[in-house]
């Protein structure tokens, strides 16, 4: 897929420098930093569907599962692809834009939570990620809705880049509930998240 206008991601160099450097310098894991799992579970029927149409997307076998370290440069693309991904798409509910309920797609000018998520994994394998680091990852919001956002991987922490905030947080700072997400060895295949945290305040 080409992303047209990608190099306007560029415009948020500043951003993202003032952040990596907050975060690599002052951030501490805590030891619920990363994500425990289970075993595996169902696919979603959005995900399933676009496996037809995509299927070499939904067939990488990560050779590793190290998460990658967590740099200066790094940070910056999280930070830029983030931010550009939410401020190029309007988003609109799949039954708005397809007229059915789950469509998972690239979005070329609008799209649903997932939409984004495709659109910063694609981006931020581009420049390099493995996707066995990029996760599409499915959560409850605190009054119930269902939502996807993606889980990029690293040494330090699991973060979440996600279509309502430009704000990268740990995914254990969030208010989410994490339900699954895609497996960091197969694409094709998805795991359940073991979420018992105390939900952060608002």
């Amino acid at each position: 897929m080409v992303i047209k206008n990608y190099y306007k991601a560029l415009v948020f160099t500043a951003i993202s420098t003032t952040s990596a450097l907050g975060v690599i310098s002052t951030s501490q894991a805590s030891n619920t930093a990363h994500m425990k799992l289970a075993g595996l579970t169902s696919q979603p029927i959005g995900h399933y569907n676009y496996c037809k149409q995509y299927s070499s997307d939904c067939k990488i076998k990560a050779k590793s599962i190290t998460p990658p370290k967590l740099t200066r440069e790094r940070w910056k693309d999280m930070v830029e692809i983030n931010s550009y991904s939410n401020s190029t798409i309007e988003p609109v509910t799949d039954m708005e834009g397809f007229g059915v309920e789950e469509f998972w797609t690239y979005p070329k000018s609008i799209g649903d939570c997932e939409d984004y998520v495709l659109m910063k994994r694609h981006m931020l394998m581009q420049r390099g990620w493995p996707a066995s680091s990029l996760l599409i990852t499915v959560v409850l919001q605190p009054n119930g809705e269902g939502h996807a956002v993606l889980t990029v991987r690293t040494n330090r922490a699991d973060y979440i880049l996600d279509n309502l905030s430009d704000k990268i947080k740990q995914w254990d700072n969030t208010e989410y509930t994490y339900l699954k997400r895609q497996s960091a060895k197969y694409s094709g295949h998805w795991t359940t998240i073991v979420d018992r945290r105390i939900k952060p305040n608002s």
